[in-house]
């Protein structure tokens, strides 16, 4: 799947602002080195850089153009590409900071379970996670897809992804490799400038593996279809803008010192 920093940092506030909340949560930090898991842009790479200027930062991603992007906002720090279902995490981590990645990994629990086998003491794991797959924004995209005119081009396909599990799975998991495992769910309300914004906003993200099945000629048209869901599904508001509802997970898991 193709990945447009371009397109992501048309709402880099919004999509900042859970990684603020998260790092918020982090504690203090031993020795060793932080990892930005899915760094994107290096939005949330800032961040980490401006709180743990002592600690060894690196961003990972599995998209050029997002390190492109990443590399040219910090250009002083060191970025990789790697697919983190495979990656094999170094031994004495300080951090391992994971925001909006992993929901896309079906298997990413257990990828939790090794981040978190490879902390230093007292290192911690920090994961964000959208959960908004109930969200009108994201229900549609499906609805638009089985459209006679597209549900050629889906059949066979796992498009939608799998919804996260419940948080006492993570805890369940977690808990006994750590020593306090805290678990949180927050729902955004973000006023946008018009229904348009939303599908601007999911074209960085969600709604990008249902563009990528499609040949190129038959996109504008299921944009179209979606788009005027979406317009019926969000109504504007009094001053005309609308309000987009964002479900999120958040864990931040601390290993024993």
């Amino acid at each position: 799947m193709a990945w447009s920093a371009a397109q992501y940092v048309k709402f880099e506030d919004e999509r900042t602002r859970p990684a603020r909340d998260l790092l918020a949560q982090v504690p203090e930090l031993p020795e060793g080195p932080v990892f930005d898991l899915g760094c994107g842009p290096g939005n949330s790479t800032e961040l980490l850089l401006e709180r743990f200027p002592g600690n060894r930062l690196v961003g990972i991603d599995s998209d050029e153009d997002m390190l492109a992007a990443a590399r040219r906002r910090l250009p002083d720090l060191h970025f990789e590409k790697a697919d983190l279902q495979a990656w094999v995490p170094p031994k004495g981590a300080a951090l391992f900071f994971a925001n909006a990645v992993l929901q896309w990994l079906p298997s990413h629990i257990d990828i939790l379970e090794r981040l978190v086998d490879a902390l230093a003491p007292g290192g911690a794991l920090a994961v964000q996670m959208p959960d908004n797959l109930d969200e009108p924004s994201h229900l549609l995209m499906q609805e638009a897809a089985e459209e006679p005119a597209f549900v050629e081009h889906y059949r066979g396909q796992a498009i939608r992804r799998k919804p996260l599990p419940s948080a006492e799975t993570y805890v369940e998991r977690l808990a006994p490799k750590t020593a306090r495992v805290d678990v949180w769910h927050t729902a955004y309300y973000h006023p946008l400038s018009n229904a348009h914004a939303i599908v601007e906003w999911v074209k960085g993200t969600g709604l990008r593996p249902y563009l990528d099945a499609l040949p190129a000629e038959r996109r504008p048209e299921y944009l179209a279809t979606y788009a005027e869901r979406i317009a019926r599904a969000y109504p504007a508001m009094a001053d005309g803008r609308v309000l987009l509802r964002f479900p999120r997970l958040f864990i931040v898991a601390v290993k024993a010192p």
